[in-house]
């Protein structure tokens, strides 16, 4: 999935309620609703990005309800290898972004199995 296909989701999941209502609404209430313009869903999903970049790049963690979490790592400097070469290279000390899946949803992914009652 790549940020176009995340606009697009967008644009059919999130609905606006309508400022002037519709006389059948009452019957079809999915009248009552538009469907977000591209440019809005653009904005929301770039403005998102650029949120989630900002707190990452401050070292802070991101916690998304029921989907996973993105964390900082910091990796120290060390001694590596060219593998091409074989030369020895200094690999400078860094940070580097994690995700880590919630369970909720790796059991969602996998099938959800009965929990195990201990025996």
């Amino acid at each position: 999935m790549n940020k176009t296909d995340l606009v697009k989701s967008v644009i059919e999941n999130v609905h606006v309620e309508r400022i002037n209502k519709v006389s059948q609404q009452f019957l079809f209430p999915e009248l009552n609703y538009d469907f977000l313009p591209r440019k809005k869903a653009g904005s929301i999903v770039n403005s998102l990005i650029e949120i989630m970049k900002k707190r990452l790049e401050k070292g802070e963690n991101i916690h998304l309800s029921g989907f996973g979490r993105f964390y900082i790592e910091f990796k120290w400097a060390r001694q590596g290898r060219n593998p091409k070469t074989g030369e020895k290279i200094f690999i400078n000390s860094r940070r580097t972004v994690k995700f880590r899946v919630f369970k909720k949803l790796k059991e969602k992914i996998n099938g959800a199995k009965p929990h195990d009652t201990g025996f």
